[in-house]
């Protein structure tokens, strides 16, 4: 039996490291990317690690800090980093049969049968050619489950001397680099078991693993027994090439700024449901229920407060962008009340299922049936071809004062014709 090698390969500072790839001149900079409306520190260089600033930390709070250390900022620009996310997974299939994406910024590979090949050499090899095609630089880890090369990872991470690369399997020292690790930051331990684990004494990952199965069977459940298991090196948790379909979505933001116009709120929310219904689309799906939720700001308890949240079963299903947008907006219309300022509003689409796993109407024409799916199809054909909003529906606004503020909004370097970098000579 053939023994099972896994790699996880994780982006470094993955948000900076993208801004960075156009604006060389950044590099060894304190450099932070901030969150929606540019309110909280969502992602930080090292050097901005190393000055002591904490992840989440609101900008406001924080603008002497900035300005004292000359902290470069940029406000989220998700356009940007999706793209950049899809050229390092495209990379990276290059060097395994088998890859899971498992978020924006981390792949885990397998690597059975490759025994003939130095592992070690390979993950430098990986590591050099996601930067030299991307810009990106990553950190591989390799171990014999996705458990211990996930903590190879975060050792190739934090020891310099290993340059972005470090492999687990057989390693002679590894109980000396389990005993270093804290158990809350072993994949799997959240705050409760962590918690529960320091009351008997358990402080590191070594110890996590020394455990009795009986113990760990009855106060983890088989989920803690199987996270043992892998620190142990038996694999436990497969790979999952294939994303499963969502069974909800969500797509909500924070407005720029307080609203209190009607038809405004009714632009957010017509956009909002116009995005959910791209994604829905995007997974070959279709929604039997949608709800429209709003909210003014519980924060500023000087102004009167209101939230509130409608639904409407859709029968048949759809992924028909104009009939969701009418849908949201006359729930909005329901639930709106004047005299308040929102803060924000948001769609949510809840009974998905696959566009052909639903039953027909013999009085209703299905949105598979009918011209409506061609319409759409030929829709995203073009926002996909041409860029993000290429075409769009009026009723999402032309000015759309409600947006998210971000005043530090890098370009579309890769995904726009009217933004891409021009090098002269």
């Amino acid at each position: 039996m053939e023994r099972r090698i896994f790699a996880l390969v994780d982006c470094n500072s993955f948000y900076v490291s993208c801004e960075r790839v156009f604006a060389p001149q950044l590099r060894n900079k304190p450099v932070v990317v901030l969150s929606n409306n540019d309110g909280c520190i969502v992602a930080r260089s090292q050097e901005v690690k190393d000055i002591g600033l904490p992840m989440a930390s609101p900008v406001f709070k924080l603008r002497h800090l900035i300005r004292k250390h000359k902290i470069h900022t940029f406000s989220s620009n998700y356009t940007l980093y999706a793209d950049m996310s899809r050229r390092v997974m495209e990379t990276l299939e290059t060097f395994s049969p088998e890859i899971e994406v498992y978020s924006i910024d981390e792949a885990f590979l397998t690597f059975t049968g490759m025994e003939h090949i130095d592992l070690d050499e390979y993950a430098c090899t990986i590591r050099d050619t996601v930067f030299q095609w991307t810009g990106i630089p990553v950190s591989v880890g390799i171990g014999p489950s996705k458990t211990l090369a996930k903590l190879a990872n975060r050792y190739a991470k934090k020891n310099r001397q290993c340059r972005g690369a470090f492999n687990i399997t057989d390693h002679p020292h590894i109980d000396d680099i389990l005993e270093s690790v804290d158990v809350g930051s072993v994949w799997g331990v959240g705050r409760k078991y962590c918690k529960k684990l320091n009351q008997v004494g358990v402080f590191n990952a070594l110890q996590l693993r020394d455990l009795p199965d009986r113990w760990v069977r009855s106060q983890m459940t088989v989920v803690g027994l199987r996270m043992v298991h892998e620190l142990r090196g038996i694999p436990c948790y497969e790979m999952e090439p294939e994303i499963d379909p969502k069974k909800g979505i969500v797509t909500s933001r924070s407005f720029g700024g307080p609203l209190e116009d009607e038809e405004e709120i009714c632009e957010a929310v017509a956009a909002y449901a116009a995005r959910a219904a791209v994604k829905l689309r995007k997974q070959d799906s279709v929604v039997g229920c949608l709800t429209v939720f709003i909210i003014t700001n519980p924060f500023r308890t000087d102004q009167p407060q209101y939230a509130n949240s409608a639904s409407w079963r859709i029968e048949p299903p759809t992924a028909d962008t104009p009939q969701l947008i009418a849908i949201a907006k006359k729930l909005l219309r329901h639930i709106y009340r004047p005299g308040f300022k929102y803060k924000k509003a948001g769609v949510m689409f809840t009974g998905i299922r696959s566009s052909g796993e639903f039953q027909l109407d013999a009085f209703q024409t299905a949105f598979t049936d009918d011209r409506r799916q061609a319409l759409m199809q030929t829709l995203d054909q073009v926002n996909r071809r041409y860029g993000l909003h290429t075409l769009s529906f009026a009723s999402e606004g032309i000015h759309k004062p409600w947006e998210m503020k971000r005043e530090q909004l890098s370009k579309r370097f890769t995904t726009n014709w009217n933004e891409i970098p021009i090098v002269k000579a």
